[in-house]
């Protein structure tokens, strides 16, 4: 299994607080909502605020705790960052999502999850009612720096949305199953993605509950928004049960307005029950 080396995090954690990117980002409405909702924004400081924590995650994965799990360092730089002065509001919510997570209402939270998913004789292999499994999305939007050509033949910056699943179900195709976790980022407003061997995308994740961890590269899916855009990027992990808390980070490429982008993303945080 790879793994990111020295010089990789360095380079995350450069990209993660040296991003130049707009005061605010607008996060899209979903697409089968309806009426509308006004989008939520996501202020620049949120993002370098989180962002700044995607580092010490891929550090956590190859760095255990004397018990082999999860290093308690990861813990206490999340207190840390979380206690940053001037931090906005929505920072601040994100931020006491990620400690709890961590502590005990996220094993709280874990065993509800388990419980209500647990299946009985005769019932179908992908759960129903409230614990049927989830889309879990990421923290916070985030951005790639250069992923859209404007009209100025210069590029643009694109909004990435990003999101986990608890297997066993069907997204992303082929599906998670039961202990694995599935990935999908997008970069909106890009054209289809490509898979390209010199720039990837990566997705490290960590199982707080059992000291499991691992990297995986996030492809372009045939079966999602391969013709059309916009660039979506899938990958399965196996994760097995418990809290995972992930990053994706890396770079994307799509092939948007007749040409071949490759861009760096701002790397973005997501906390997920499997």
């Amino acid at each position: 299994m790879n793994r990111p080396s020295t010089s990789t995090v360095r380079r995350v954690a450069v990209a993660a607080m040296s991003v130049a990117a707009a005061t605010s980002l607008a996060m899209p409405a979903v697409a089968q909502a309806a009426p509308k909702a006004p989008a939520p924004k996501v202020d620049q400081r949120t993002l370098d605020s989180m962002s700044a924590f995607a580092p010490a995650i891929i550090g956590a994965v190859t760095t255990k705790g004397p018990d082999g799990k999860i290093n308690p360092q990861l813990i206490s730089q999340a207190k840390a960052l979380a206690a940053t002065p001037g931090l906005p509001p929505r920072a601040k919510d994100i931020w006491q999502d990620v400690v709890d997570f961590l502590g005990e209402p996220g094993r709280a939270a874990l065993i509800r999850q388990h419980k209500a998913a647990e299946r009985k004789p005769g019932d179908p292999e992908i759960p129903k009612g409230p614990g049927a499994p989830k889309i879990q999305e990421f923290l916070y939007p985030t951005i790639g720096i250069g992923c859209m050509p404007n009209a100025s033949l210069t590029s643009g910056n694109s909004l990435g949305r990003a999101l986990m699943t608890a297997g066993p179900q069907q997204a992303p195709a082929p599906g998670p199953k039961k202990g694995q976790a599935g990935y999908v980022y997008t970069s909106l407003g890009t054209g289809p993605a490509i898979n390209s061997s010199a720039r990837k995308l990566w997705v490290t994740w960590l199982n707080i509950d059992t000291g499991r961890s691992g990297q995986v590269q996030l492809k372009r899916n045939p079966k999602i928004n391969a013709t059309d855009g916009p660039g979506t990027f899938t990958g399965i992990a196996p994760t097995g049960k418990g809290r995972i808390v992930s990053t994706i980070y890396g770079d994307v490429t799509t092939k948007t307005k007749g040409k071949v982008i490759s861009c760096g993303i701002v790397p973005t945080i997501g906390i997920g029950i499997v």
